[in-house]
């Protein structure tokens, strides 16, 4: 047995189910908020494209994909971010972004020589699962103050040079889950400095970009294109259809940036067997080459937020996010005892945030917030913030 398996945390639905346990939940239909699953309609030219190309199901698909979704992916990067043209070998489709994040990290971390993988904290716990089975040291940036330099997203400037220096791979997550918060061009441009004069490489999760309000969130690619690094060297960008285009089943998603670091992890995933299916492919390519989905989609997010925010207004400490479909507020007291007791008496499932975080020197960011996701209908979640106002107001002052 792989020793590193015991490193591994419980996956935090895995502890919420725990959390749970033994309670009975009030009579009325359950509203789940707790996990990030995309509830809107798939697309219908994307089912369309699925049930033209079920013929595809005959023939093994190979990991660098067809040319066509290549080609999709590129221009699509391009329209979004303002790039020059790419070239087929800096962009590679994969089986949804959550094992392609995993996977970089078993493909780039060496194991001859000191590995600190960096992280935000909170964080998508696929990062720290990442780094420990790679062999690496998870090292965890808190992400604290909304009123900071960097709102909810890691004070670099805080880290030494000692860690930079043993640093291998460093995680972004913008928008951030849970916090949905962004990071901007300069901030990208100070990490990719850093990047050149420590020699590590950076794997940014850019899978909730396309949902925002009013400004496109900015990508580390369109950092490197701005300093005029078009080779995007140690730069690698994650982009899923799950939350994009509401697919979460489709598994659908690339990596694209550095051409060098994506042709050792093609061989990697090669060995690893996990090339996508030839008839998401053909779905997918529909996915990119279509805007007017994600804008419907965008609307729909932004509608709820603004129930939602109207609802819990002067209830809890919450706000909106730059970008993503979470909400992240402070709770009054802990946050499993406040997720739990509006499971059982309102039937309401969020997230405690100290699932999503760890205890780092008696600071644990997570601690005292929950995690919403407004992914079901309108009518649910305004439901649901009806009921934690309800909760809220019946619980002694």
């Amino acid at each position: 047995m792989n020793p590193d398996l015991q490193q591994l945390h419980p996956y935090p639905f895995e502890k919420l189910g725990r959390l749970f346990q033994g309670i009975t939940t009030a009579p009325m239909p359950p509203i789940k908020l707790s996990i990030g699953e995309p509830q809107h309609p798939a697309p219908e030219i994307v089912q369309q494209a699925l049930r033209d190309n079920s013929i595809a199901l005959a023939r093994y698909p190979t990991t660098t994909g067809l040319p066509e979704l290549n080609a999709a992916i590129r221009g699509w990067l391009e329209r979004r971010f303002g790039l020059p043209p790419l070239e087929p070998g800096q962009a590679l489709p994969v089986s949804g972004t959550r094992e392609a994040l995993f996977a970089f990290a078993q493909a780039m971390i060496d194991r001859n020589r000191p590995a600190k993988v960096l992280m935000p904290n909170p964080f998508y716990q696929i990062y720290e699962g990442a780094a420990l089975l790679a062999g690496g040291e998870p090292v965890y940036l808190p992400a604290t103050s909304a009123t900071s330099a960097t709102g909810l997203q890691p004070d670099f400037d805080a880290v030494s040079t000692e860690t930079w220096q043993q640093c291998q791979l460093l995680y972004l997550c913008s928008p951030g889950n849970p916090t949905g918060a962004t990071l901007d061009i300069v901030t990208f441009q100070k990490l990719i400095r850093l990047a050149d004069e420590h020699d590590f490489i950076i794997a940014s999760d850019e899978c909730y970009s396309e949902i925002y309000a009013d400004q496109p969130p900015a990508g580390l690619m369109e950092a490197c294109a701005a300093m005029g690094r078009t080779d995007y060297a140690r730069c690698v960008v994650f982009h899923s259809l799950s939350k994009r285009s509401n697919l979460p089943g489709l598994r659908s998603g690339f990596v694209a940036g550095d051409a060098a670091l994506l042709a050792h992890f093609t061989r990697y995933r090669t060995y690893h067997g996990c090339a996508m299916p030839i008839h998401h492919q053909l779905a997918s390519i529909v996915a990119w080459n279509d805007e007017t989905h994600v804008a419907e989609n965008r609307r729909l997010y932004q509608q709820k937020f603004a129930a939602v925010l109207d609802i819990l207004a002067g209830e809890l400490e919450v706000e909106a996010p730059q970008a993503g479909f979470y909400l992240w507020p402070r709770t009054p007291g802990s946050d499993e005892d406040f997720a739990r007791e509006l499971k059982r008496t309102q039937n309401v499932t969020v997230l405690p945030g100290r699932y999503l975080s760890r205890d780092v020197d008696g600071l644990d960011p997570g601690a005292g917030r929950i995690r919403m996701a407004l992914v079901a209908t309108l009518e649910q979640c305004i439901e649901g913030a009806e009921r934690i106002r309800t909760f809220i107001r019946s619980q002694p002052r």
